[in-house]
């Protein structure tokens, strides 16, 4: 079978990038990538994308990084053309549209992302952990919880109007600080909330973009559309974006990747998925009752 007939054999893949069928079935095992369509027989067919995909893991390789980090970049930056994602809300729209937004107010969704950093801290081994506050004053509120995280977790990232503060400055020399990342003016972050767990055993996302038009409103009052999700895929997916994004803002700061982003866990089971149905009608209808008790 040709690429015209439904798509390219992993021998025509490796004769297309000089990258031996052996090698191309060994990434696909280690790192989850490239992710060929399988024939009913099991057969592998690729893409003309995953053609420049390979072809770009093999320019990072020949530039010095490690294979982990040159799969996770090419991933991210290849994904549909147009990456880095320019939001965490946006991206997991974008690859995940089952994912239904919630409308919510800050008080909420502040309520669901400090649950996630208390559980995160109870259960998760070795977490990696993005979280978005907007505007380094919010940051400033949660420090010492952020910084109690860091001592715990494999890496701890967090987006804001950093600038060039004093704050951002000190954390970059301190491995078990918070890596402070500055977001520029016009960056979609600067209306986001998020908080990204990738962990084997605890993982969960939260994210909200904040709706327009309230720049009068008081703090509190502020409404996002938000979305969450435990499903380990769409976590991690989550978590490519935040590298990606951590990789495009500071190119001065060294950014290590951990090599777990560069596999495929397993996705949520359909008891899993009707229980985070259940819960977002439940974090719903608690959000209405919150705002009418405060009109």
């Amino acid at each position: 079978m040709n690429n015209a007939a439904g798509g390219l054999t992993i021998r025509e893949l490796a004769d297309r990038t000089g990258v031996a069928a052996a090698t191309l079935r060994s990434w696909e095992a280690r790192y989850g990538a490239p992710v060929p369509r399988r024939l009913a027989g099991g057969h592998r067919r690729y893409t003309e994308s995953d053609v420049s995909y390979v072809g770009e893991v093999l320019r990072l390789r020949a530039t010095g990084l490690g294979m982990a980090t040159a799969i996770v970049r090419a991933s991210t930056d290849a994904h549909d053309g147009e990456l880095p994602e320019p939001s965490v809300f946006a991206g997991l729209r974008r690859r995940h549209p089952h994912l239904a937004p919630r409308v919510l107010r800050k008080p909420t969704l502040l309520a669901l992302t400090r649950a996630i950093e208390d559980e995160s801290r109870a259960r998760a081994e070795r977490p990696l952990l993005f979280a978005g506050f907007q505007h380094e004053r919010f940051y400033l509120q949660s420090r010492g919880r952020w910084e109690d995280l860091a001592r715990t977790a494999e890496q701890v990232v967090v987006f804001a109007d950093f600038g060039h503060s004093a704050h951002a400055g000190a954390a970059q020399s301190d491995r078990a600080a918070p890596r402070l990342v500055p977001t520029p003016p016009d960056s979609p972050l600067q209306r986001e909330w998020f908080l990204v767990c990738d962990s084997p055993d605890f993982p969960v996302c939260v994210t909200g973009w904040q709706l327009p038009d309230q720049d009068d409103v008081p703090d509190r009052a502020r409404r996002f559309e938000t979305l969450w999700t435990v499903d380990p895929v769409e976590v991690r997916d989550a978590a490519r974006i935040c590298a990606g994004l951590a990789q495009k803002f500071p190119p001065d700061v060294e950014w290590q990747l951990d090599e777990r982003l560069s596999g495929t866990p397993v996705s949520a089971s359909s008891d899993l998925r009707r229980a985070r149905s259940l819960f977002d009608r439940l974090v719903g209808y608690l959000d209405d009752s919150r705002a009418r008790e405060d009109a």
